[in-house]
């Protein structure tokens, strides 16, 4: 993603909870921006290995993390699939000021 820290505080604010002057100052959305960081959360022993059971299936870690490149969700949606994400996305947006 490009600009994490920007979506971050538009993403705060959209849901209610801006962050004040005061974490803004002290680096507080940029802590939280590498915290949830690809890298960061891709490198938590927990996620490094193992499978996870759900609903009687038996998944691999690597399912849930990816390559963390922008775009790569092209190798892994059909155009129709991506299509109906977008009409999705954009209904529940609607009248929000956010764009996909």
């Amino acid at each position: 993603m490009q600009e994490p820290v920007k979506h971050a505080k538009q993403l705060a604010h959209f849901i209610g909870c801006p962050y004040s002057e005061a974490e803004e100052s002290q680096g507080v959305v940029e802590q939280i921006v590498e915290l949830c960081s690809f890298q960061k959360l891709k490198n938590l022993d927990g996620n490094k290995s193992g499978i996870f059971a759900v609903s009687g299936h038996h998944i691999s870690h690597s399912y849930f993390f990816r390559k963390g490149e922008a775009g790569d969700w092209k190798n892994h949606l059909t155009q129709e699939m991506a299509e109906k994400l977008d009409t999705i996305i954009e209904e529940k947006f609607k009248g929000s000021g956010l764009k996909i």
